[in-house]
């Protein structure tokens, strides 16, 4: 998979859990993709203040990732 065919992956996935963010009041956008293995994402809105973002970002949005691009190593939230 090319770099493109990687981002856009990323982003239907991304796409996929943007809803249940919104709905709370949040949302998150793709900031990078590292070595095809890493994704840096921002949580923003209501997700940036949330107690359970981090939880959010590992068995949410990092596990979902991971369903439509298997290559991904790991998720992390960035600033």
């Amino acid at each position: 998979m090319n770099p493109e065919e990687l981002k856009q992956e990323v982003i239907k996935a991304l796409d996929k859990i943007r809803p249940y963010l919104q709905n709370d009041g949040g949302d998150i956008s793709l900031v990078d993709i590292e070595d095809g293995k890493i994704v840096k994402v921002r949580l923003e809105g209501t997700c940036t203040n949330c107690s359970v973002n981090q939880l959010t970002l590992k068995s949410g949005v990092e596990m979902t990732i991971k369903e439509f691009v298997p290559q991904i190593e790991k998720v992390i939230s960035v600033e």
